[in-house]
């Protein structure tokens, strides 16, 4: 059942967006041996923008905080919940009219991409090196809120 927030809606910048009053994920980051690494996810094909990685998230319900909604949204995508992950800053992609709000989060276990539930939104999930991002096909959002993400990871891992 959709909630009555689903739905799309276009920005004042003119761009078409799922979720009538905004959306939020959860960027999950590591340490690793080489640099931070971050969990994405392969959208399916049939989603928008499939075929692209990206974060676990979505449309909010009305009167939902982003760091709830993207909680929910790791639950309902990959089955993690509140009790695996430590929330940390967070960053707003405003588009005027509608945002996407990116909600760090490091894993408070080892989690392996392999373990994890995907819920068909998904075709896959990976562990990706903050290095390597340059050779993924990242979801668009993603791929431009990275200048503003980048600093927040890197004070992260300091």
């Amino acid at each position: 059942m959709l909630a009555s927030t689903d739905g799309w809606t276009t920005c004042a910048q003119g761009h078409r967006h799922w979720g009538r009053a905004g959306a939020a994920g959860l960027l999950v980051h590591r340490d690793a041996a080489d640099g931070p690494e971050l969990l994405l996810q392969h959208r399916a094909w049939w989603s928008h923008h499939g075929g692209t990685w990206g974060t676990p998230g979505g449309a909010l319900h009305a009167g939902e905080s982003a760091a709830d909604g993207a909680l929910r949204e790791v639950r309902e995508e990959l089955g993690l919940t509140a009790a695996d992950l430590v929330l940390g800053v967070r960053s707003v992609d405003d588009h005027g009219g509608w945002s996407y709000t990116t909600v760090l989060a490091r894993p408070v276990r080892p989690i392996e991409a392999a373990d994890l539930r995907l819920d068909g939104e998904s075709t896959g999930v990976a562990w990706v090196a903050v290095s390597d991002l340059a050779g993924v096909a990242l979801h668009p959002g993603l791929a431009a809120s990275l200048p503003r993400l980048r600093p927040l990871l890197a004070e992260a891992h300091r």
